[in-house]
């Protein structure tokens, strides 16, 4: 894949307005790059650094050709990464971007629109928290005080700029409030408000909305040459997200993963009243969530939000806004619906919405999804009163 903005699905407004920054030379040393990883904050990140480090030389010269090829194989000298990493099998301990490097390189040409769990899985560390540490902020400051190796720009990508902690952040303030010449530095996150309020405010942003159906669509055919009723019949289900579109089309992911965790919850929580057996079957469900990361425990309970939100809108017959299909053939949510209505889904989205905010916390996950399970074998019994 060549990482050009031609390349970047959707986003024509963004893609004209970074494309106008490099012509006119009117190029902010930070920004910050805030919205979901499938609308396609690294792409584009990739294609902006793609311009910025072959400007320096005549369009179409053999020069120029050669830096966009080095960006295209995430090789070139001046374009440094962050990511989230963690101790491993292979790193025990101080864990850094540059440790995990031939995988990423790898990961990101395979997928750009990757998530974060994803990432995390790639790399056998799905179970941990993903972090940009203290010991990134030393590689950071001795990579950005080198020269550039091409005599022009340097650009430092951090993604997923939210897992860096305090120390990382404040290294990054100081980079940000003595900016070296022609460095640039883009932050990509997906949750903009855990970014130091001190950094967000000195970054110029951009917001990266959904992607419509129709983009998605046209990029699943011109991409992966899929039949065209099945793209737009997936750029609907995918809800903005590339990503997610792909992980539809594979049946794999981390969709597929959160799907059986959930139909086993809402089975178990509906047989545990009065039943001793389910209620230690859910005992051990809490168990096994509560051995997973933060990371994929907060974003199981955003699938569970929208799958409750699937069921009630398919109980109200509201059929044109329902997209979900388990691919677990034993599960239906037309038989499903009929127990999430206006009489329990406040208190079900309100009871998911606390344990995310718990866990988001560092709170005891077994305790968490414990208490979770109990009020939904109450909350699952709810009448509906007309």
């Amino acid at each position: 894949m060549r990482m050009d903005f031609s390349e970047v699905i959707g986003n024509q407004h963004l893609k004209a307005h970074l494309s106008t920054t490099v012509e006119n030379g009117r190029i902010p040393h930070a920004q910050l790059f805030c919205g979901i990883n499938g609308s396609g904050l690294l792409p584009m990140a990739l294609a902006y650094a793609s311009e910025l480090l072959s400007r320096q030389f005549e369009k179409g010269s053999p020069e120029y050709i050669q830096s966009k090829n080095k960006v295209s194989r995430l090789a070139h000298p001046d374009l440094h990464f962050v990511y989230p990493v963690n101790t491993s099998d292979i790193v025990k301990k101080n864990a850094i971007s540059d440790n995990y490097a031939d995988q990423w390189r790898k990961f990101v040409l395979e997928n750009p629109y990757a998530s974060l769990f994803e990432w995390l899985q790639n790399l056998g560390i799905e179970k941990k928290q993903g972090n940009i540490s203290k010991y990134e902020a030393e590689q950071i400051s001795k990579k950005l005080s080198l020269k550039a190796f091409e005599g022009g720009y340097k650009v430092m990508i951090i993604w997923m700029a939210e897992n860096m902690n305090s120390e990382c952040s404040n290294k990054i303030l100081k980079l940000i409030e003595e900016p070296s010449n022609k460095t640039v530095l883009l932050l990509l996150t997906e949750n903009e408000g855990k970014i130091l309020t001190t950094i967000h405010s000195r970054c110029q942003k951009l917001h990266f909305p959904l992607l419509s159906e129709a983009d998605i669509a046209e990029g699943l055919v011109k991409n992966l040459k899929v039949q065209e009723t099945i793209a737009l019949q997936t750029s609907r289900r995918a809800r903005g997200d590339y990503n997610k579109a792909l992980q539809l089309l594979q049946e794999s992911g981390e969709d597929q993963i959160f799907e059986k965790w959930f139909i086993s919850w809402v089975r178990t929580a509906f047989r545990a009243k009065g039943n001793k057996g389910a209620i230690n079957n859910l005992l051990d469900w809490s168990d096994e969530l509560a051995s997973q990361g933060r990371e994929t425990q907060k974003k199981f309970l955003a699938y569970c939000l929208e799958v409750f939100r699937q069921a009630m809108l398919q109980n109200y017959q509201a059929d044109s806004l329902t997209f979900f299909i388990a691919s677990d053939q034993s599960f239906s949510l037309s038989k499903f619906s009929p127990f999430v209505h206006q009489n329990n889904i406040f208190e079900i989205t309100a009871a998911l919405e606390e344990a995310s905010y718990h866990i988001e916390r560092n709170g005891n996950g077994k305790i968490i999804f414990t208490d979770l399970s109990i009020k939904l074998t109450r909350l699952i019994h709810t009448r509906e009163l007309v």
